[in-house]
């Protein structure tokens, strides 16, 4: 077969990742958090982006001159007092009047001190030492108190309690093994290996920091930490101790087992439950630990006049960064070799599509909220018994969209509605069928049809997941009891046998 050279012509489809479009995809699917920090890097690597509200002070002013992210749609709900911007200007106008009228006091605070006398309001320690106003090192963050961790406080009692340099370095080796918690972790072995020190040195020094404050701190289990504080309070007898070893037990609420083991009456045993749980299992707690984020919502949802619902974006998540034509026009008019130009044209393609994706991403999000609350309006009426089976693909053929994309918009926002924060994931729930041929069952209003069923049922009537199959096909749902056991499980909700303990112990009924 002979190999020759054509030219052919064809005609393809082929979807090119270019890197607007790439970056387009990374914000659709990061969260509130997440998008703000990426915007503060490219705030500090691009000299033609700016952040509205800075540079002349009129940054939210549109001009002809500037290019931002058109925010119209984006308003702030009406429960809103006004935008930062707002508030700040009306601040800097009554600052303003404020220094007006107050006297210049130059002259005075001049004659004061040629009589040595201190000018009028001010003290003693104005004009002198570290916090004078005259000082320009004078810093509030100073006076703030600062919180105390539960290392720094260990440390505090370990510099008092022991003496020795050797077995006060051991000390603090194991402080800093210690969790937020307060418990101890890792193996003595291993810490008498690594610090050459005889593993009862480490041992002794362990039982030092156990007699620290808070009690239970540095024990290395949950009975270690209840049987340190039964010893401060002078109740750890023989029967305690029995109790506290065998802790699976109390957990189960094997009442009878407890009571052969530990040789107890009844009432007694009753006291000893009561005292355990009086005492706490974690007591690093008490201490400064790692702050929690708290969920800020990326959409709100309010109830409209016309019975409907007002869909809107939070504005506060949304980063306000322009484009400084300005500036650009400025500094282009320097750039005199081929290398700058580049870079100022890079500059300037980059912040223009960042600015269009950011602007993109709120459209997005918006039109994907709306669509959700249209398909899911009982759940928003009526409550999450009403919540209906929907998918991703059921979202993305209404508004055009791909699968992909509508899964990457719901992954970390949140919308806030009168019925509090929910994840936009929450909202997709697999359908389970009716029993009479019906309308399918949202998987999330069967789970808390299950929840309400449990609640409400009586100690001398458990419900086994046999009987919630029957409850649940006698509403019309038709579910496996397979299914019932792994919802209840994921809800956290103990077997009918464990519900029973509980609930007869807490009615102070025998088991």
């Amino acid at each position: 077969m002979a190999l020759t050279q054509r030219l052919e012509i064809r005609q393809s489809h082929a979807l090119v990742m270019t890197p607007q479009l790439m970056q387009a995809i990374k914000l659709l699917q990061l969260s509130n958090l997440d998008l703000a920090a990426y915007v503060e890097g490219e705030l500090e690597r691009n000299p033609l982006l700016e952040r509205i509200g800075e540079g002349d002070g009129e940054g939210d002013r549109r001009t002809p001159d500037r290019e931002g992210v058109p925010v119209a749609h984006a308003a702030p709900p009406d429960w809103q007092n006004g935008s930062p911007e707002r508030k700040d200007g009306v601040a800097r106008e009554r600052l303003a009047a404020d220094l007006e009228d107050v006297p210049p006091a130059d002259a005075d605070a001049a004659t004061s001190r040629s009589n040595g006398e201190a000018p009028a309001g001010y003290s003693d320690w104005a004009t002198t030492g570290s916090g004078g106003r005259d000082n320009s090192d004078y810093n509030l963050e100073a006076f703030v108190p600062v919180e105390t961790t539960l290392v720094d406080h260990l440390t505090e009692q370990l510099a008092l309690a022991v003496v020795d340099p050797v077995h006060r370095m051991i000390g603090q080796y194991l402080i800093d093994l210690v969790d937020e918690a307060g418990y101890l972790g890792g193996d003595l072995a291993v810490v008498a290996e690594k610090l050459g020190a005889p593993p009862a040195a480490v041992e002794g020094v362990l039982a030092i920091l156990q007699e620290f404050d808070p009690p239970g701190v540095c024990a290395r289990n949950l009975p270690e930490c209840l049987a340190i504080q039964l010893k401060e309070r002078n109740r750890f007898d023989p029967a305690m101790q029995t109790l506290v070893a065998h802790l699976d037990l109390l957990a189960r609420r094997d009442l009878a087992a407890l009571r052969r083991l530990c040789g107890v009456s009844d009432e007694d045993l009753t006291d000893m439950i009561h005292e355990i749980r009086e005492l706490n299992p974690k007591p690093g707690l008490a201490f400064g630990s790692t702050v929690v984020q708290p969920i800020v919502p990326d959409v709100f949802v309010r109830s409209g006049r016309d019975g409907g619902f007002i869909i809107e974006l939070n504005s506060d998540t949304l980063p306000k960064v322009l484009v400084n034509q300005i500036y650009h026009a400025e500094i282009a008019k320097t750039a005199k070799n081929d290398k700058d130009k580049t870079y100022l044209a890079d500059c300037l393609q980059t912040a223009t599509w960042l600015i269009r994706a950011l602007d993109q991403r709120a459209k997005t999000i918006l039109k994907v909220s709306t669509e959700i609350v249209r398909q899911q309006d009982a759940f928003f009426a009526r409550g999450v018994q009403h919540l209906r089976p929907l998918n991703l693909k059921t979202i993305a053929d209404a508004i055009d969209m791909h699968e992909s994309t509508v899964s990457r918009v719901t992954a970390n926002k949140y919308m806030a509605t009168s019925r509090g924060i929910f994840e936009l994931k929450y909202f997709f729930t697999s359908a389970i069928a009716a029993a009479d041929g019906g309308e399918a069952h949202s998987a999330e209003a069967v789970r808390h049809r299950i929840r309400q069923l449990i609640d409400a049922e009586s100690p001398v009537q458990v419900l086994s997941d046999d009987t919630i199959v029957e409850k649940l096909r006698e509403a019309g749902i038709d579910i496996a009891r397979r299914t019932v056991a792994k919802y209840r499980e994921a809800m956290r909700i103990a077997s009918s046998v464990q519900r029973r303990r509980e609930k007869q112990t807490a009615v102070g009924l025998a088991p």
